[in-house]
């Protein structure tokens, strides 16, 4: 046989009949027994066509068939000797792989080759003389007699039935039926056979693999979205909205169990998982695994949120009973988030991302407990969404504009210094204060494009002040832990200030203590930034990482006191004592200190008692433009 035969000089032409064919399948050569070349097999290909190997093992069948029938038909033409032919025949039918056999027009067994014997579960010959059809299973008995029937008439069939096995069970088997012809009448039919129960068992395996996870069993997340989208259509035409709920449920912390115990341990944790949840659900129930530790179940329900407060509480006393893995009793914690279909127009989608929403929202506010979606977040969301896409604009349009707020020397009062504070002029909302977009820029990487525009913009106009000859005093600019964690950052500042002419001297950034976590990385890129001459300032000290080792080694020149502790100072004992410690602490070390929301006489005076050496607040004024602080400059001299 020749395959793939388009370069090939042997292939023929097809005919007009077929003159739209796109490519030549194969070419098989046909041989009488005294192996004489009397013609060839030929197929082409039409439509897209996939199924190679396939229609390459089907030709085989083709040419021994073909063979066999015109061996018969020539007989009486060829001189060849009754004893030599039968032989071959018989060889022909014993040796060879492919199941074939040839049965009388009353459906008995003439002949049946030892391959087809051995697929049916029998003896060689224990067959012959006895009828083919109680074989054939219940189902499929009218079909195959059709096609007998179809084939005593001279027509081929190719079909699939299921077969009774000698050992009592069924398999499929794919039939090709062929006519024996002799003077014009059927004398018998040739079937051959070919076991697919293989290959239907792999289109089972590739339909389930489709629609169930492998390791839990459960429907996956297709199924799971298929099944919802069913019954919330159901739902709708009844009329029955709120009656479903979705809960979306987490295992808390699994990346960590998984990556401290291995796969092998997360993997019996979620199977156990599996069977907790789909413990006690009722016939209108179903859960799924979505995706990694993620479950989903399907609740149908009275409507009454009550019950599902005890459906969710039921779930989480489940999940809170100790899991036995590898011996050990070991305890998780889950978050679930909840949706229930208030809308008609809620569809599978939809009702499922409200359940996310809940489960995120849960995880944000600690984990190990169950919300309930709420609407009021679509329009929270949706605002968020806004003002995303509004603040990259604000970065296109320069919308953005720097306040900076004064800082005072306390013995003397005199000007020492301003923090550069970022403020978003919106054309419709006004002047957005930092509370509302910060956090928004942080979570969208924004943030280190607004800190390099707030540095840049911050050392431009101090050098500004300068050539106007106005008092020369540094300016603070804030560093985000994006633009910290940063690479090369000393060479960004570095460009800056070549590019602001700004001498680095007049440069302070403000990082806060949980920057320094990672200390190699702090020490290294504060010693950078400390070569080129910039001062460094821990902005909200005592509220965060507070270490002694970072104080003392790296390269530090000024501490700032959190308001929090500044507000009360006068009230609250504690607060006025940690502010005593904080500055005695920092003088012992060589470090300046200055203090954040100082906005009374009395919290002014118990900083001056204690030595504090600098101040900013509302007492001696806000974060102002930068037209009053030139003022300020100017009047300062």
């Amino acid at each position: 046989m020749i395959v793939n035969v388009e370069p090939s000089p042997v292939r023929p032409k097809p005919s007009r009949r077929f003159a739209s064919v796109r490519g030549c399948i194969f070419v098989a050569g046909i041989w009488t027994l005294v192996g004489m070349f009397i013609g060839g097999l030929t197929a082409y290909w039409q439509d897209d066509f996939t199924f190679w190997l396939e229609a390459v093992a089907a030709a085989g069948l083709l040419v021994i068939a073909a063979s066999l029938l015109i061996a018969a038909s020539t007989r009486k033409r060829t001189e060849l000797n009754s004893s030599i032919e039968t032989p071959i025949v018989e060889a022909l039918l014993t040796y060879n792989p492919v199941a074939l056999a040839i049965i009388d027009p009353q459906g008995k067994f003439l002949e049946m080759n030892e391959a087809s014997s051995r697929m049916l579960g029998y003896e060689p010959g224990a067959l012959i003389g006895k009828s083919f059809f109680p074989l054939i299973d219940s189902a499929n008995e009218q079909g195959m007699m059709s096609a007998f029937q179809q084939a005593l008439q001279g027509d081929l069939k190719d079909m699939i039935i299921d077969i009774k096995h000698f050992s009592g069970y069924t398999y499929k088997l794919n039939i090709n039926t062929a006519p024996i012809m002799r003077s014009g009448s059927c004398i018998g039919i040739l079937i051959i056979s070919q076991d697919v129960s293989d290959g239907n068992r792999i289109q089972e395996r590739i339909r389930y693999m489709a629609n169930y996870d492998d390791m839990t069993g459960l429907p996956n997340r297709h199924s799971f979205m298929r099944m919802l989208d069913d019954r919330l259509a159901e739902a709708k035409a009844r009329g029955e909205l709120g009656r479903l709920a979705v809960f979306q449920l987490d295992v808390d912390r699994f990346k960590l169990l998984n990556a401290t115990f291995g796969r092998e341990f997360g993997d019996m944790l979620l199977l156990q998982v599996a069977e907790r949840v789909t413990r006690g659900l009722s016939e209108s129930d179903a859960a799924a695994r979505m995706e990694g530790d993620e479950f989903a179940i399907l609740y149908t329900h009275t409507g009454d949120e009550q019950e599902l407060n005890e459906k969710a509480k039921t779930l989480k006393l489940l999940l809170d009973e100790p899991f036995e893995l590898q011996g050990f009793p070991f305890n998780i914690t889950a978050s679930i988030g909840i949706a229930v279909n208030h809308s008609a127009d809620d569809e599978a989608g939809h009702l499922v991302k409200k359940a996310d929403f809940a489960l995120a929202k849960v995880k944000e506010s600690g984990k190990n407990d169950f919300l309930f979606y709420s609407e009021e977040w679509d329009d929270r969301s949706r605002e968020r969404l806004a003002l995303e896409h509004d603040l990259k604009i604000a970065l296109q349009k320069e919308q953005l504009v720097l306040h900076y707020q004064p800082q005072y020397h306390l013995q003397t009062g005199e000007i020492v210094g301003v923090e550069a504070l970022v403020r978003w002029e919106h054309p419709e909302r006004g002047l957005v204060p930092p509370g509302q977009f910060i956090g928004l820029a942080e979570e969208n990487g924004l943030i280190v494009q607004i800190g390099e525009w707030v540095l840049r913009e911050a050392c431009r106009q101090n050098k500004a002040w300068q050539d106007a000859g106005l008092r020369k005093v540094p300016v603070s600019v804030n560093l985000s832990i994006r633009q910290f964690m940063q690479q090369h950052l000393h060479e960004k500042v570095a460009d800056i200030l070549r590019a602001t002419s700004l001498d680095a001297k007049y440069l302070d950034l403000e990082i806060t203590e949980t920057m320094t976590i990672d200390v190699a990385h702090a020490s290294r890129c504060l010693l950078e930034l400390t070569k080129l001459g910039v001062t460094i300032s821990i902005d909200d000290f005592g509220t965060g990482y507070s270490s002694f080792h970072y104080l003392k080694n790296l390269p530090i020149g000024r501490l700032k006191i959190d308001r929090s502790f500044v507000r009360d100072i006068q009230q609250d004992p504690s607060d006025a004592a940690i502010v005593a410690a904080i500055i005695a602490m920092a003088h012992n070390l060589n470090l300046q200190v200055i203090a954040e929301g100082v906005e009374t006489e009395e919290q002014k005076r118990f900083l001056q008692a204690h030595d504090c050496d600098e101040m900013q607040g509302f007492l001696w004024g806000p974060p102002m433009r930068g037209e009053a602080v030139q003022a300020l400059l100017a009047k300062a001299g």
